[in-house]
């Protein structure tokens, strides 16, 4: 970066000294030019001494080739009567006032007046004016010759010192250990860099919190497989020790209850992990496709049908609005409200309700469970929410997760997620999805009945 930036602004500088050279060449030249217009000008008015007839042409002497400016003079019949320098390629004739004449020798400037019967020219190579112009240019740009070396090396030394922080800030980065995520210190940054520091500290603190819910996922994966586990060891064993077909059919019933609890542990692990930060990243650049609440409630009450039916329970649709939709991911709003009717089917007792609804209200999608079971103290919605939290005295075998699902989804989607009482007494738990863009909404999709309950 700093040999890019080096050069950059060398190249610049460069490029402004050759515009300032050519600029200051052609004003020399213009100023030049106007003195030299001069001087032909006075030369010529100071030939009014008459000429007593044709001159002889003159020799050359050692001075005169200095002398770089050529007289031509002429009388009334156009006679040409004196030329200073013979042998020149200038024309035998004579334009009024300034000209440039261009001659095999290249071009001439001249200046010719009318002094009483004469015609008195005055002319001068402009190759004599374009090497004076140079010469001058040259002069005048010398002390800038110089001064590039020592402004080249000022630049690097400040290129350089303005980079150092930038390299202390690599140094330190490059440096740290990967379990490192402490944000980086602002001190001594320019201001324009601290930006970028601002945006690795949000990083860092991100990939902390992230580090943090992976090591707390692990440990409470660990400690909640441990007793399924040891528990299905228990039962291989009481198998193996089994002394006849009764004890061996019973263990190995119960040996089955134990491997389908930890399926179903494992399978809302890979649940939940598939909502963590990391999977919600890799999805975030994904368009949500808009999912008809409607249809969903529908197929997902079909679905745990026969759950409900082999525990008694009467699970429906208390009201489904037709239309109603909204953007998110279907596979996951499937899962959401799986959960929800699972885990009020497994806590309310037989013989009782479940009721499904979603319409829109406030600018938003809602989907409701609500149960006539026992329900869940004020003091303890927030805590069921957690992780493998499971309220004491639970007899129902589960993993404290599925809430925990419901709620890393709602996450994802900016839902609102709340927990109150139902009418019935049981647990209502309440879901609020950003409503689908006007007019894109489902139309004339079929309003679902309560199917449980009109087929009891």
């Amino acid at each position: 970066m700093r040999r890019q930036l080096l050069l950059t602004l060398l190249g610049a500088v460069l490029g402004v000294f050759l515009l300032g050279s050519l600029a200051t060449y052609q004003m020399t030249r213009s100023e030049l030019d106007e003195i030299m217009d001069y001087h032909l000008r006075q030369l010529a008015l100071s030939l009014r001494a008459p000429l007593p007839g044709p001159q002889p042409e003159p020799g050359l002497g050692p001075d005169d080739q200095l002398f770089d400016m050529v007289i031509q003079i002429w009388d009334e019949q156009g006679l040409r009567l004196y030329l200073s320098r013979p042998h020149t390629a200038l024309p035998d004739r004579a334009q009024l006032g300034y000209a440039t004449v261009p001659t095999a020798e290249g071009n001439w400037r001249t200046y010719s007046i009318v002094l009483g019967s004469r015609v008195v020219q005055v002319a001068q190579p402009m190759s004599h004016r374009n090497r004076l112009a140079a010469a001058a240019a040259l002069r005048t740009l010398t002390p800038l010759l110089v001064i590039l070396p020592l402004l080249a090396g000022l630049i690097w030394y400040l290129v350089g010192r303005g980079l150092r922080p930038l390299e202390r800030l690599a140094k330190a980065v490059g440096t740290r250990r990967p379990d490192s995520l402490a944000p980086l210190t602002v001190d001594g940054v320019p201001e324009e860099a601290q930006p970028l520091v601002q945006a690795l500290n949000g990083l860092l603190g991100r990939l902390d919190h992230a580090m943090a819910n992976q090591r707390a996922f692990v440990a409470d994966a660990a400690h909640e497989l441990r007793t399924p586990l040891a528990a299905l060891q228990l039962q291989i064993q009481l198998t193996e020790r089994a002394g006849n077909d009764a004890e061996r059919r019973a263990a190995l019933a119960d040996l089955r209850l134990g491997l389908q609890r930890a399926t179903r542990v494992v399978q809302q692990l890979l649940t939940l992990a598939r909502q963590a930060p990391d999977a919600e990243a890799s999805s975030a650049h994904a368009e949500p496709a808009e999912v008809d609440l409607v249809e969903l409630a529908g197929l997902v009450i079909a679905e745990l049908q026969p759950l409900a039916e082999a525990k008694g329970i009467d699970l429906g649709a208390e009201r489904l609005d037709a239309g109603t939709a909204a953007p998110g991911d279907r596979d996951a709003l499937r899962t959401l409200l799986g959960n929800l009717i699972d885990n009020a089917i497994r806590y309310t007792p037989a013989g009782g309700r479940v009721d499904v609804s979603s319409w829109t209200a406030d600018g938003l999608a809602w989907l409701e469970v609500a149960d006539n079971g026992p329900g869940i103290p004020a003091d303890e919605r927030e805590r069921v929410l957690d992780r493998f939290y499971r309220r004491a005295g639970q007899d129902q075998p589960g993993s404290g997760l599925g809430l925990a699902i419901v709620k890393a989804i709602a996450d994802r989607h900016g839902a609102i997620l709340a927990l109150d009482t139902a009418p019935a007494g049981g647990l209502r738990v309440r879901v609020g999805l950003p409503l689908a863009s006007a007019g894109e909404g489902v139309t004339g999709t079929e309003t679902f009945g309560n199917t449980s309950r009109d087929e009891a």
